[in-house]
């Protein structure tokens, strides 16, 4: 790959964003571009991990546990105990920060016992990790899945909207109620979550149409999101910075809609803890963190600014392990099987 993406190639990975998994017909209706063409065009992204698309478990509080750790470990093993926790798939995403935590660990689990067996234990187990301190989030507000590149035409984003390509806002009424055969798909669209009903029935042997009607339920559930990734060194973000701030008691879904104004922020959630508000967003640079800083605090009132944090490297993004570069090395930590959900 160039050290720059063209402006076509911003502009795919902006429709799949808006729509992970539409189809290239469709797509081309919006950029004006053959669908062969396009589908060339995101085989070359892909194979280079510049973009991708993958599926995760929602993390909503509704249904499942959602928790962001912090953890001191000693210096002279901080790589193992990277390594160790990026092999483990409930944690979902792995960083190196620049502050008083060495690493910043997304865990998503089914549930809070589930969480204390898979990953209490095992943060206990690991040799070289001294500390950890978890918040748990009570409601999410805005994720990755919502940040946009912003570099579409208004004529290609009003052709986007013609296609009603927005995401349902709530689950359907099987969300967290899938059999095991269902959820035997999930792993294919952690991979690849533009993988069809055909390509996961070869996989697995069944039958097309039992593997369709499947796939069809797994999508209407809403135990799943998913998201169209770009390589931050693409993104022309390249600054990536988490802050812990606390919002006035009742005040959280204003904050959250005002924050959500802010074109930088990849995630706004209420959590436990010290504080109660986590927002992270991708920056242009370090200069702009103070920039972003004075924007919560005339968007927030009453916002209390505790911590930030920058982070040095992300070494695993919801469930793919990243290259230096941060571009996709192509593996994905995801487990064999989730196990009936309740």
């Amino acid at each position: 790959m160039s050290e720059e993406l063209s402006e076509d190639d911003l502009a795919l990975i902006q429709v799949l964003q808006a729509s992970p998994r539409l189809g290239w017909a469709d797509a081309a209706k919006v950029l004006g571009v053959h669908p062969t063409t396009l589908a060339a065009r995101w085989e070359r992204l892909t194979s280079s991990g510049a973009s991708w698309v993958t599926a995760h478990l929602a993390g909503d509080p509704k249904q499942m546990l959602l928790a962001y750790v912090a953890v001191d470990c000693e210096m002279t093993r901080r790589e193992s105990v990277t390594a160790q926790l990026a092999a483990v798939p409930e944690i979902v995403t792995v960083e190196e920060a620049a502050s008083n935590r060495d690493l910043m660990l997304t865990v998503i689990t089914r549930s809070l016992e589930e969480f204390s067996a898979k990953i209490v234990s095992r943060l206990k187990a690991i040799e070289g990790l001294t500390k950890y301190q978890v918040a748990l989030c009570t409601r999410l507000h805005s994720s990755g899945d919502d940040w946009r590149l912003n570099v579409l035409s208004r004529s290609q984003l009003a052709a986007l909207r013609a296609l009603g390509t927005q995401p349902m806002s709530e689950p359907g009424p099987a969300a967290g109620r899938l059999p095991e055969s269902h959820l035997d798909l999930l792993p294919f669209l952690a991979r690849d979550g533009r993988a069809t009903a055909a390509d996961i029935a070869r996989a697995l042997g069944r039958h097309p149409a039992t593997t369709q009607r499947q796939l069809n339920r797994v999508l209407a559930s809403g135990i799943l999101s998913f998201r169209c990734e770009i390589a931050q060194r693409y993104s022309s973000f390249p600054v990536t910075c988490q802050w812990f701030v606390n919002v006035p008691a009742g005040g959280h879904d204003a904050a959250a809609a005002e924050i959500r104004t802010i074109s930088n922020v990849r995630l706004s959630a209420s959590t436990t803890g010290p504080t109660n508000f986590v927002i992270i967003m991708w920056l242009h640079s370090l200069a702009d963190i103070m920039s972003a800083e004075l924007a919560l605090q005339q968007k927030v009132p009453g916002i209390e600014i505790v911590e930030s944090a920058v982070m040095l490297r992300t070494v695993k993004r919801v469930g793919w392990m990243l290259r230096e570069d941060t571009t996709a090395t192509g593996a994905v930590v995801h487990e064999a099987s989730l196990g009936a959900a309740e």
